[in-house]
């Protein structure tokens, strides 16, 4: 799953990799070391700009709040339980598959961060029961230091007890696409820790590599199969994963600090 992650990049550096054409000064956010659900968040994403002559998708970076709510959901109450997708069943959820055929984003992102469980505890999560309390945290994060592109969806919300020309009558948001975690080799992992992202969870956000971005986006494409391609796992070994200081593990704490790779697990943790 992702249910918490790090985004720092500015957004004019995101301007440059995500060949944005469109952003508003007013939309920036602040570097975010401790991302959790219903922040707002930055969204790369093509879309036709509207009182234009001719519509065309434009790739913009906009902000967007991370717990999906779906366009005919009556309130927003179960947006913070809609910020994952399953890759598998993306495209027949009711909740998922409109926006999957048609409002496809990109959600930048430093790394995600994951909490190590036993295999026992893994193992009933994997069946939907509920698990003891999570232990050491890791950072995961491209080997190479490049962007965590991961594959989203987004979706608008109208809130029909708010007049059209308030500021929060639509709501825009999105959820993260997660698959099943990479069994293979990480590309750097600690001696004495997890070798494989498998180990440290079932599941992982689906990261998309640059050759997979603008398909992704493109909002043409709408055959579900030809979009399911696109959801197949990154090349396993890109990845690598570190322990990082249980700070992590409240929300209130952001900072660089968070990313900071320690030695081993804290005391009092374990793998």
């Amino acid at each position: 799953m992702c249910g918490r992650y790090a985004a720092s990049r500015r957004p004019e550096d995101l301007a440059g990799i995500f060949e944005i054409e469109k952003w508003e000064p007013e939309e920036t956010l602040e570097p975010d070391y401790n991302v959790a659900p219903t922040k707002e968040v930055f969204a790369v994403l093509d879309r036709a700009l509207k009182d234009v002559t001719e519509p065309r998708p434009v790739r913009q970076l906009r902000k967007l709040k991370w717990g999906l709510v779906p366009s005919w959901s009556k309130t927003p109450e179960g947006a913070a339980r809609m910020i994952n997708a399953r890759a598998e069943t993306v495209h027949e959820k009711p909740s998922y598959r409109r926006a999957f055929s048609s409002r496809r984003c990109i959600l930048p992102a430093d790394g995600y961060y994951e909490w190590v469980t036993g295999q026992q505890e893994r193992d009933l999560e994997v069946e939907g029961k509920k698990k003891r309390p999570r232990k050491q945290p890791y950072f995961v994060t491209p080997a190479d230091g490049s962007v965590f592109a991961m594959a989203g969806l987004y979706e608008f919300w109208r809130d029909k007890t708010l007049p059209d020309d308030h500021p929060r009558a639509w709501w825009v948001t999105c959820s993260v696409i997660t698959t099943e975690a990479e069994t293979g080799p990480l590309a750097v992992s600690p001696a004495d820790g997890p070798h494989a992202l498998a180990e440290i969870h079932p599941r992982m956000p689906l990261m998309l590599t640059p050759d997979r971005w603008d398909a992704w986006l493109d909002p043409a494409r709408t055959d579900v199969d030809e979009l399911r391609e696109l959801l197949a796992p990154p090349p396993t070994g890109l990845m690598r994963a570190y322990p990082v200081a249980t700070a992590v593990s409240n929300v209130r704490n952001n900072g660089p600090e968070l990313l900071k790779e320690l030695e081993g697990p804290e005391e009092g943790t374990l793998f």
